[in-house]
């Protein structure tokens, strides 16, 4: 067995000043990397260290006791020391006592291997592992290492980082092959850590080892850092696509729990879903599909087919009313939503902003990206006034910060950001005369409505059109029918509520799913309310009671709905 490279003081960017340092813990990690004990003569040959400088160093270092020498057979070992300070840094962040409970207990639940990873140098450490996936499983060993790029507990820790970390660490990662579905091109890396980051977890689908799947979540200190990743690791006989998902979910609590063991404030943007089944609705499952984060429904008249995305698959779907026929189309990045072309095909808002979109092959073609230089945002709902502009928001991927903004994109591509300072840029439209334009923010919970002028297309005179309990959920989607009333999508609400024009609640549609997402309005006579939901980070117990979730819904509506317009591009 070879000893691992570790790199020289000369390879490192040292602090003018301490190069004297940097020779010393050089040497402290040389001895700790050789496959046995060395000898002066083998860390002379290691280190190319003049004969005098090394002994100067072991010496001191002996000293420290960060080494000790092994007089019966002349070798040297790194001292107690190193476990003393070690035992210090766990007393202080002690993130394996706080994660043991709950890596017992996922290893119980999962039947799997379930290990607790950090970054260290560029590569994954696994700091603690619990197995019970019996002689089948996949183990883990303490100490061991693995690549970045196509481990789910390195993607997730890359995927968390901060912008400049991350950055930093791409640049100096070497995209080996290990299986052929190892991801080695820079730029699919990058869109499936922007797919990590909106999910909130990772997958690896026999990227690093054949045979063998994973999904890992991130576990945030006290300022909101990702110092660690949960992983559960197992055969993708035993893994489904579907229970990676799932688990996922499960791993995202988990992380939480463990987040909050070690004193950090866990981030979660939604309120905790009720789990109170709907027995009776009027709404029908017409498609149950299961999609991550359905989203962006829109009817195309002449087709008579309903377009919809799932973000996170990512996905384009044309789904048959009358013959319940839904046909899927992969993307290789985010997507967000799609709006008919006045010359025919479809506009895609994505990750890399708007782009044209062909259905039937799923070839995308750059039209403009307002957001190119803002690297964590991503565009969410977008829908065309009347003269064919597009309007539509953005929000970080993880839906951390208020970055998002509302743009207006022309025909020609040229735009303009209308408003800023929104967390999650959600649904939108306008009235049957055109003159107020309504927009949702889900985190404050509210739907604004603005005075609009088609001629200029300008908005002013924002105001709360309607505001949503944080106990009773989440506006989310939104579309207006042809009497002037809106209605949107309440996520974790179980339902959907039509406002009436001056913002009083006017009636409530339940749904037997938590989190439904959008709405549109479709058939031939405009009367049918095509909603679409998700199941993404609900856990399994909600899921178990709520198996629709992910599926498409439709329901008869009161009113007819309204044509949406056609992008001018």
């Amino acid at each position: 067995m070879e000893s691992a490279h570790v790199p020289t003081p000369e390879e490192r960017d040292v602090p003018t000043g301490a190069a004297a340092l940097a020779k010393g813990l050089y040497l402290l990690e040389v001895i700790g990397e050789q496959a046995s004990p060395p000898r002066f003569k083998d860390l002379q040959a290691a280190t190319n260290l003049s004969k005098g400088t090394l002994a100067r160093m072991l010496n001191t270092l002996v000293l420290f006791r960060l080494v000790r020498h092994e007089e019966s057979d002349n070798t040297y070992r790194l001292g107690n020391r190193l476990f003393e300070l070690a035992h210090r840094v766990w007393e202080s962040f002690d993130l394996r006592g706080a994660a043991t409970p709950v890596l017992d207990r996922l290893a119980d639940e999962t039947r799997e291997t379930v290990a607790l990873c950090s970054v260290d140098n560029n590569e994954v450490l696994y700091i603690d592992q619990k197995s019970r996936g019996g002689a089948f499983g996949f183990r883990i060993e303490i100490g061991r290492r693995a690549p970045l790029h196509c481990t789910a507990g390195g993607k997730t820790l890359l995927a968390f980082a901060s912008p400049h970390e991350r950055r930093a660490m791409l640049d100096h990662l070497p995209l080996e092959r290990f299986t052929d579905r190892t991801i080695t091109d820079d730029e699919a890396l990058v869109a499936d850590l922007a797919l990590v980051r909106a999910r909130g977890y990772a997958i690896s689908l026999e990227e690093h080892v054949s045979g063998v799947v994973s999904v890992a979540a991130p576990i945030f200190d006290h300022t909101g850092r990702a110092v660690a990743a949960i992983g559960v690791f197992g055969p993708s006989s035993r893994l489904s696509h579907d229970r990676l998902h799932t688990t996922g979910r499960d791993l995202m609590a988990a992380a939480r729990q463990i987040s909050g063991n070690v004193g950090a404030m866990p981030m979660n943007i939604t309120p905790q879903t009720r789990t109170r089944p709907v027995a009776d609705s009027e709404a029908e499952c017409v498609l149950p599909w299961g999609a991550h984060l359905a989203e962006g429904p829109v009817w195309i008249p002449h087709e008579k087919r309903l377009y919809w995305v799932d973000i996170l698959a990512p996905s384009v779907h044309r789904f048959d009313p009358a013959t319940r026929a839904n046909e899927e189309i992969l993307l290789p990045r985010l997507v967000s939503a799609v709006v008919p072309r006045r010359g025919g095909g479809l506009a895609a808002l994505t990750q890399d902003g708007l782009e044209a979109l062909q259905f039937e092959t799923g070839k995308l073609e750059p039209l403009v990206d307002p957001e190119a230089e803002i690297a964590d945002n991503r565009f969410n709902d977008g829908k065309c006034d009347r003269l064919g502009r597009l309007w539509a928001g953005t929000m970080r991927l993880d839906a951390s910060r208020a970055t998002g903004g509302l743009y207006r994109i022309a025909g020609d591509k040229t735009w303009n950001r209308m408003a800023n300072g929104f967390t999650v840029a959600n649904g939108l439209d306008w009235s049957p005369d055109g003159r107020t334009f309504y927009f949702a923010d889900s985190v404050p919970g509210r739907i604004y409505a603005y005075d609009f002028d088609l001629s200029s297309g300008t908005i002013e005179n924002r105001r709360v059109f309607a505001e949503v309990d944080p106990n009773e959920g989440r506006p989310d989607g939104l579309a207006v029918d042809s009497q002037g009333f809106v209605w949107c999508a309440i996520w974790d609400g179980w339902c959907v509520r039509r406002y009436a024009p001056d913002g009083k609640r006017e009636r409530e549609l339940r749904l037997p799913v938590p989190r439904p997402t959008s709405v549109a309005f479709g058939g031939d006579d405009f009367k049918t309310m095509f909603i679409t939901t998700a199941r993404i980070r609900l856990p399994s117990r909600v899921l178990a009671e709520a198996p629709f979730s992910g599926g498409l819904f439709a329901a008869p509506a009161p009113a007819a709905g309204l044509p949406v317009s056609e992008f001018a591009g």
